[in-house]
């Protein structure tokens, strides 16, 4: 339980030690703390990403446009540590000023067009290269609504309930009960939603499943918080069965890898850089290279 003894001050102070998994990097303040560089590959996209929720996002639609043979989709993926602060390198801040991942450069412009926020980078994607965002006017405001939603609701999930529920440095009740109580209810939005549509916007995959798939998904997968029980996910059935459906897909099976730096061995593919990396670069293959070095 909180302590209910609690008074706000009239103004607010920063206090740097204010505990939780992610106190030594959070702070009150934008721009840079460090001058840092940003590396640039040889593909026409530069992705610099880790491979949370937001950042599956991106690494899932650019893995489904090379799937559907664009080669204009190619793409070097590097890998931000946020938990060192890597996001507050100067080059990073020079892409994305809110210091969040994933953060996009399109080098075939001149100068490179930045893009950043994750439903940001799915729509410049889908309208560049023509794919995955339907070209009729209501199909196309459907999908969106369903991105908006998604973009909205994930504070919610992550910022809210995953924060208490795992991160914080304490648990509290009223919180947890708090973004329980509406993390239950947009999983109930989505299962009515896909009880009479197979993706989340009719029948066309789009980037509105690939938005909502890496929280929603990965929630009731039990990839995320360890809350699935908690939540009771299995009584989701149309979200189970969109969730398991998509979670097959080629393109998303190579992009939940990518920038990934924990889990298992196979499941980690610290950056991207060439599509034989799948086969070779992943942190066990990397390991066992070595060991017969």
């Amino acid at each position: 339980m909180s302590d209910s003894s609690y008074t706000p001050p009239k103004v607010w102070k920063w206090e740097s030690a204010s505990g939780g998994a992610f106190s030594n990097i959070n702070r009150p303040i934008a721009g840079p703390t460090h001058d840092k560089e940003l590396p640039v590959g040889k593909h026409p996209l530069q992705l610099y990403s880790l491979a949370t929720p937001n950042g599956v996002k991106a690494t899932i639609m650019l893995e489904e446009l090379l799937e559907q043979g664009i080669s204009g989709a190619e793409y070097d993926a590097w890998l931000i540590r946020i938990n060192e602060g890597e996001q507050f390198g100067s080059g990073f801040v020079d892409v994305n000023p809110n210091s969040k991942i994933p953060a996009l450069l399109d080098c075939t412009q001149d100068p490179a067009v930045r893009v950043f926020e994750s439903g940001s980078i799915l729509l410049y994607l889908a309208e560049k290269f023509g794919q995955f965002l339907p070209s009729d006017i209501a199909g196309r405001t459907e999908a969106l609504n369903w991105l908006f939603w998604q973009m909205g609701s994930a504070p919610f999930v992550g910022g809210g309930f995953g924060h208490f529920f795992t991160y914080a440095p304490e648990k509290y009740e009223y919180p947890i009960n708090r973004y329980t109580m509406e993390v239950k209810r947009q999983l109930d939005v989505l299962d009515r939603q896909l009880a009479d549509n197979r993706y989340i916007a009719g029948d066309e995959y789009t980037i509105a499943d690939m938005a909502i798939w890496p929280w929603y998904g990965a929630l009731v997968l039990n990839k995320v918080y360890d809350a699935a029980e908690f939540l009771e996910a299995h009584t989701y059935n149309h979200v189970q069965r969109w969730t398991k459906e998509i979670e097959k897909r080629p393109g998303v099976q190579r992009g939940r890898l990518v920038n990934r730096a924990w889990g298992e061995p196979e499941d980690q593919l610290h950056e991207r850089h060439d599509a034989s990396d799948f086969e070779n670069k992943t942190q066990d293959k990397l390991a066992a290279s070595l060991g017969h070095a």
